[in-house]
């Protein structure tokens, strides 16, 4: 076994491990959740900076709150730390999805309905009312005109075809 060997048995970093940590940091959080209710969003890694960094995106189907987010940042980091997945110091942080953060997930889709959202297609934005969602597409009713003019259309859109969604907020 050469040193070249050695370094890459030692190092997961190198070459191309990088979506391999990714991954594997996200199947230790799914085993740290508390309950069925509450699932992985996204994983993101940033290793090229000091500090290094890990951000977990927590959701639930009810939602999640600070004490969930407390919770598996505790369980994850010891997780972490017994496997010694990331070289040196780093910073994990647990969050739930802004409203900033697209939706990514069925799931999340199934959670939001009835919430005003905005659906970006390569072709057109739809926004609306997220009125069902089903395993191959959303229908979203979009009110156009006002008054006597008012007219609600139900568009359905694959999920093939969807870029981008993001829950607006409503102060009605």
């Amino acid at each position: 076994m050469n040193n070249q060997d050695e370094g890459t048995k030692q190092s997961p970093l190198c070459f191309g491990g990088f979506m391999e940590i990714q991954e594997r940091i996200r199947e230790l959080a799914e085993k740290c959740l508390m309950d069925d209710s509450q699932f992985i969003v996204d994983v993101i890694v940033s290793l090229r900076k000091t500090p290094k960094k890990v951000l977990v995106i927590l959701d639930g189907d009810r939602g999640a709150g600070i004490d969930d987010c407390a919770n598996l940042n505790r369980a994850l980091s010891e997780a972490l730390d017994k496997v010694n997945l990331i070289e040196g110091r780093y910073l994990l942080e647990v969050s739930t999805p802004g409203l900033d953060h697209p939706l990514k997930l069925k799931r999340q889709y199934y959670k939001n309905l009835n919430r005003k959202v905005r659906v970006k297609t390569s072709a057109t934005t739809v926004e609306g009312v997220l009125a069902a969602v089903t395993e191959e597409s959303v229908t979203v009713h979009q009110v156009t005109g006002s008054g006597k003019k008012k007219e609600t259309k139900e568009i359905t859109i694959p999920f093939a075809d969807i870029e981008r969604t993001f829950v607006l907020v409503s102060f009605n």
